[in-house]
């Protein structure tokens, strides 16, 4: 309390008992697998192993390149923006190692009719190195003899070597015998048809900058320990633990990691790696597993893997069947078209339907963009196999599209049975955590009380006028109580503010049923 000692006017702030809460994010996804390249933009992390933030399918390209073979993680992400996604993290997995053989360029001639005249070399493997050709100005007003040039050697974009005045011709200034004599970086090599006559061309390379090209890379075999990674190396899966806000999980690399040499799946290390992602979506408490079931089987197949080998069980898990057809967008391999896993795509149409309708909306009946076909069409019967055990489909409709028709959890518990109760109280659980830290070291009396439940029924007061909540008025949807009676004097005495909330999420209409009957006419 201030001390008041001269007489005066005296303005004072009240601060309010009642905090506004803000809904946590609930569409934020987290893309676990392989790419094109590792990003450069943490020197403290060269292999770009740690957690990265991207907003665009751009954004994604500059820092990890585009489509590649063996590479799902890129077709999952471009997927995922085209479907209404906004924010993803991408955590990478390395899956080759460099090829430790020289990096190569070949510099082309002024004239296209004599090909690449010169072709250089790093000493060391896998250098990273760029050659810069530019011409040098030699005052020869009659320009009767062949223009020298300079040959700079960079590295990281900046010079480590520079030869200047050196040709292709023989001489004291030949750029093999001043070159090669003289850097420790590359080696350069002169590869001209001995016929041509270099004293009647004025300018016989290309002035120009030029990258060495490193061996293509090796790919190595990936364990589940790597998919699972480090939490205090921030890598892998675990790695994720930094990132609160991630909400939705997903390893579409799992299949290149787990197909053998003969093309069949090891369902040991898909089952591995899946059980990960599990336990760490419920140890975070906060985040969905998009699984993707395994390539080519049938229902009958997948049926019985789900239930017989993967047996999982978990509230915090979705499973999505059957694998979905879309455009190869850099030919790689050569096909038009390629088969991937839907768990990126389906966390695009899980962003557009928090966006558009909110997380208490079930992310099913909708059309996936980008989608062609799907690997195998499920008929109504088939999905009656697989739905009960928490395996949504993806099926065509005709000339509604190929929709997802399914959206449980992976739970054997009825309460959690539907994914959107799940991500709803995600949402409400992360929101109050947030939104309540205030109350922390505050008197714990009847005042403190009053204030956190104002806070709790302004917050669920406004979902349920939303419609996330289940009631015809908000005493029936929810309920928050904090007082003597949650909060005796020996609970007090340890420190402790103990709250009850309650609320009835909506359940979404699974099966719509009409009874119809045929109604007699009565004479009269």
């Amino acid at each position: 309390m201030p001390t008041y000692t001269a007489p005066g006017v005296y303005v004072e702030e009240v601060p309010s008992s009642q905090k506004s809460l803000s809904a946590a994010a609930t569409a934020i996804a987290a893309f676990v697998g392989f790419t094109e390249r590792a990003p450069t933009d943490d020197p403290n992390d060269p292999e770009g192993l740690k957690p990265r933030l991207v907003t665009s399918w751009t954004q994604f390209e500059e820092l990890y390149g585009s489509f590649t073979a063996g590479c799902m993680l890129p077709l999952s992400v471009y997927g995922y923006f085209q479907n209404g996604g906004n924010i993803a993290y991408i955590v990478r997995i390395p899956n080759t190692v460099p090829a430790g053989e020289p990096a190569r360029v070949a510099l082309p001639a002024a004239d296209r009719a004599l090909g690449n005249p010169l072709s250089v070399t790093s000493v060391e493997p896998d250098a990273a190195l760029t050659v810069a050709i530019e011409p040098c100005d030699t005052g020869d007003d009659d320009g009767d003899e062949p223009v020298p040039f300079t040959v700079r050697i960079l590295e990281g974009g900046v010079e480590v070597e520079s030869f200047p005045q050196v040709t292709l011709t023989p001489g004291d200034r030949n750029v093999e015998t001043v070159v090669n004599g003289a850097s420790t970086k590359v080696k350069v090599k002169v590869d001209l048809d001995k016929g041509v006559d270099l004293s009647t061309m004025i300018e016989v390379l290309k002035p120009g900058t030029y990258p060495l090209v490193p061996a293509a890379p090796v790919p190595v075999a990936v364990s589940g320990k790597k998919f699972s990674g480090s939490e205090s190396a921030r890598t892998g899966i675990n790695g994720l633990s930094i990132a609160d806000e991630v909400t939705m999980v997903l390893v579409p690399d799992l299949v290149t990691a787990a197909t053998k040499d003969d093309g069949t799946i090891d369902l040991g290390l898909w089952k591995a790696v899946q059980t990960a992602l599990i336990g760490h979506c419920e140890l975070q408490g906060n985040r969905m597993a998009i699984l993707d079931a395994p390539p080519k089987m049938t229902p009958q197949q997948v049926k019985e893997w789900r239930s017989d080998v993967a047996m999982y069980d978990s509230a915090f898990a979705a499973m999505y069947y059957p694998w979905i057809k879309v455009e190869n967008p850099a030919g790689v391999n050569g096909d038009r078209e390629v088969f991937v896993p839907p768990s990126g795509h389906i966390a695009g149409v899980w962003a557009r339907t928090d966006e558009t309708r909110g997380v208490w909306k079930a992310p099913a009946n909708d059309t996936i963009r980008g989608c062609l076909d799907v690997e195998r069409p499920i008929t109504k019967n088939e999905q009656s196999l697989l739905n009960p055990i928490g395996i949504n489909c993806i099926r065509p409709f005709g000339t509604r599209g190929i929709r997802i028709w399914g959206a449980r959890t992976l739970s054997s518990d009825s309460d959690w049975r539907y994914l959107n109760v799940r991500r709803l109280f995600n949402m409400v659980e992360t929101t109050i955590l947030d939104g309540t830290q205030w109350a922390v070291f505050e008197p714990n009396d009847v005042s403190l009380w009053e204030g956190v439940k104002r806070t709790l029924d302004a917050f669920l007061t406004g979902l349920w006028r939303d419609g996330a909540l289940f009631g015809a008025s908000a005493d029936q949807a929810f309920y928050v109580k904090c007082d003597a009676e949650t909060n005796p004097p020996e609970s007090i005495d340890e420190g402790k503010l103990v709250v009850e909330v309650g609320i009835a999420p909506v359940k979404p209409a699974e099966f719509v049923i009409f009874r119809i009957s045929q109604q007699k006419q009565i004479a009269g």
